[in-house]
């Protein structure tokens, strides 16, 4: 009879029903939860653990890993994203890092041309003349928005979002498609099979799109990447969406721009920086302006998949193996 003792996994959140039963049925696994969600709590819990289920609210930095000690081997985040976690400490500690990408593409990319939709046609604030009454006789101009077809789009990122919300976009005739990232993909199968175009210049693609939509990851590099200026320049009529992360936009700078009277086509956010947002941040209040609270991937399906991912890379992190899908 084997006397070897489980490995204690520091879990903070639920998984989605299926996958959390999954982890409780572990027997390798002992389950070490922190007496509430707080980070104080999260900090006392996780001293000793062998591996970290984590999710996007949780901050991964020095200070919890020195308290997780040397015993720590793998961390493993149940979303495609990793900014939360402190990448090159844990690379440092040869703690392993798992993620969670492809499994929410499909989602993440029906999202985006949901919320496309919702901003354009104004869903927010028609649904508010509903509940509030003001929905009265009907004229000509009242509530309308814009249609999508002809309108030329810029994608900043096109990675596998980017390529999903480009081949969903497709459906609605749009106009010319142009994309910015850190390489010219046009050679690349799937971007030829969308017709999308490199665009070398950011401001270029702000200054040339009726549509722009945000799909690249979180870095250093693109932190606050799209800033006052680049957002003076774009069209007036345009229509701005971000479905990656809310600090790739610096949000005053937004607030500024929307003042300035750019994106009267609307914009349209399933992500903030913070999040939650404030129901008194100034941002919304504007009535263009649709706000998502971060639901991109919010299929029950696909959050039982990315939960069932991130159990095998922890699981393959606490047994030493290669992990499925590793940052």
């Amino acid at each position: 009879m084997s006397t070897a003792r489980a490995f204690r996994v520091l879990q903070v959140r639920n998984l989605p029903p299926a996958a959390q039963a999954r982890l409780e049925g572990i027997q390798e696994i002992e389950i070490v939860r922190p007496r509430d969600t707080s980070r104080a709590a999260m900090l006392d819990a996780c001293e000793s653990v062998d591996g970290v289920l984590s999710l996007l609210a949780e901050k991964i930095d020095r200070e919890l890993l020195d308290r997780a000690g040397p015993t720590l081997k793998v961390v493993s985040t149940v979303s495609v994203g990793y900014d939360h976690i402190d990448v090159a400490e844990c690379k440092a500690r040869n703690i392993k890092i798992g993620n969670t990408p492809d499994v929410l593409t499909d989602a993440t990319a029906d999202l985006a041309v949901g919320l496309l939709i919702a901003t354009a046609r104004r869903f927010p604030e028609a649904l508010r003349a509903v509940h509030e009454g003001t929905w009265g006789k009907w004229t000509p101009t009242w509530m309308c928005g814009t249609q999508l077809q002809n309108k030329s789009v810029g994608i900043v990122g096109l990675g596998r979002i980017g390529i999903e919300i480009a081949l969903r976009l497709k459906a609605f005739k749009m106009g010319p498609l142009r994309y910015w990232g850190r390489q010219n993909r046009d050679g690349h199968e799937q971007v030829q099979a969308v017709g999308a175009k490199y665009c070398a210049s950011l401001p270029e693609l702000f200054a040339t799109s009726d549509i722009l939509i945000v799909a690249c990851a979180l870095t250093p590099e693109t932190r606050h990447l799209i800033d006052l200026p680049l957002m003076q320049a774009t069209r007036d009529h345009a229509i701005l969406l971000n479905v990656a992360r809310g600090s790739i936009i610096k949000q005053d700078d937004l607030v500024a721009a929307l003042k300035e009277g750019k994106f009267q086509g609307g914009v349209g956010l399933d992500v903030t920086d913070p999040e939650p947002l404030s129901p008194q941040h100034e941002l919304l209040q504007f009535d263009r302006v649709c706000v998502l609270p971060h639901i991109g991937s919010a299929a029950l399906e696909t959050r039982e998949a990315m939960a069932n991912l991130a159990l095998d890379n922890l699981m393959q992190g606490l047994q030493g193996r290669p992990l499925t899908c590793s940052v």
